[in-house]
């Protein structure tokens, strides 16, 4: 959207006249409609400028909100309802307060909007479209949505506040838990990849269906998984996802988990996961810097079914005594016990070293396998 000479938000570009054309397409479609004043709670009331006007707010502000939610551009469409309103109010408020910055609040608006896009549009193609499918000979699919999602919005609304509560609470619990205010933003913390081993030869053999179905079992297990173990999943990528721990003895038992798994599933190809330890910079829920750029690395050159880890994750098992330093040390403990009618120490992980090796854009690195430890 660009702005006339009044403050307007005028209908140029393809972006506006596609969500036009989309617009008067809708208000053609009855059901379309109906559907829309469902779920948003409200009919159409504002165009743009009049919503931003009614808000109290620039036009400007107001596009920028509008698109950092990841919506087109609408011209001068008479598309926005109270809703709208009432969120541009809420959002420059807390501006306005200083509660958050300008800035801050575009952010705020950008993460929902990615977030619950994402989930929207897999509630619409797996979700509903499953439930309705037309239960009687002659209905229509359009016949039977809309008293569906009459009947689930309610439900499916509570359900979202309430995760969304319960996942602040788990956030803001490891956040304050945090050393120091710089810890805060840029945390200590092992980042693992797991990778399905020959994924690109696999999309030239399966019909679209079913490697979609085999996708999707990955996700779900790996995701299972990282949760039960304490882990956290920070994104999925069709046949990678990518996982985080504050603890490096639960990013390894969720990496030899997740092996395991796969290795006990014949329709799963292998497996190769690579972890790394340190620094990292967490932004939108998503983690960055050099630490997630070598637990990559290590995923690409990791063997089948194997685990490699960088030596700052090595070192970290070590000190928690998840690991013994060598196995010559475990069996110098384990006599040192046994002479003095003690209990040997008892290890859950054994670390291999492997061979140095140059990894693109981060230089030479000596990677260690990681595999359980039979005490």
């Amino acid at each position: 959207m660009e702005t006339s000479g009044r403050g307007e938000i005028a209908g140029r570009g393809d972006g506006a006249d596609r969500a036009e054309v989309q617009a008067a397409a809708s208000e053609e479609d009855p059901l379309a409609l109906r559907l829309e004043q469902l779920i948003l709670g409200a009919e159409r009331r504002y165009t743009p400028f009049q919503a931003a006007r009614s808000a109290g707010v620039s036009v400007e502000l107001a596009t920028r909100f509008w698109r950092a939610m990841g919506f087109a551009d609408i011209g001068q469409a008479k598309a926005l309802t109270e809703a709208d309103v009432l969120a541009l109010r809420r959002l420059s408020g807390l501006v306005e307060a200083g509660l958050l910055s300008e800035a801050m609040a575009v952010q705020v608006a950008r993460s929902t909007g990615q977030t619950t896009a994402r989930l929207a549009e897999w509630q619409i193609d797996s979700f509903l479209e499953g439930l309705t499918e037309p239960p009687e000979p002659g209905m229509t699919r359009t016949e039977v949505t809309y008293p569906l999602v009459e009947l689930l919005l309610p439900e499916l609304e509570e359900f979202l506040v309430y995760v969304w509560r319960r996942q602040l609470a788990a956030a803001t619990g490891r956040v304050v838990q945090a050393a120091d205010d710089e810890e805060m933003v840029d945390r200590r913390l092992a980042v693992g990849f797991a990778d399905l081993v020959g994924f690109t030869r696999l999309t030239r053999r399966m019909e679209e269906e079913e490697l979609g179905e085999l996708v999707e079992a990955f996700e779900t297990t790996a995701a299972d998984l990282v949760a039960a173990h304490g882990g956290r999943l920070i994104k999925t990528l069709g046949d990678e996802v990518l996982y985080a721990a504050d603890d490096a003895g639960v990013a390894a038992e969720i990496a030899l988990r997740l092996i395991e798994t796969m290795a006990g599933d014949e329709t799963m190809p292998e497996l190769r996961v690579g972890i790394a330890f340190g620094t990292v910079t967490t932004r939108m829920g998503d983690v960055f810097g050099t630490t997630v750029n070598l637990a990559s690395r290590l995923t690409s050159i990791a063997p089948k079914d194997a685990v490699l880890v960088d030596g700052a994750f090595a070192e970290e098992l070590t000190r928690t005594g998840d690991a013994p330093v060598s196995e010559a040390a475990a069996a110098d403990e384990a006599a040192a016990a046994e002479k003095e009618g003690e209990e040997p120490p008892s290890y859950r992980f054994v670390l291999q070293p492997m061979w140095q090796r140059a990894v693109r854009g981060l230089g030479v690195v000596e990677p260690w396998q990681l595999r359980r430890r039979s005490n």
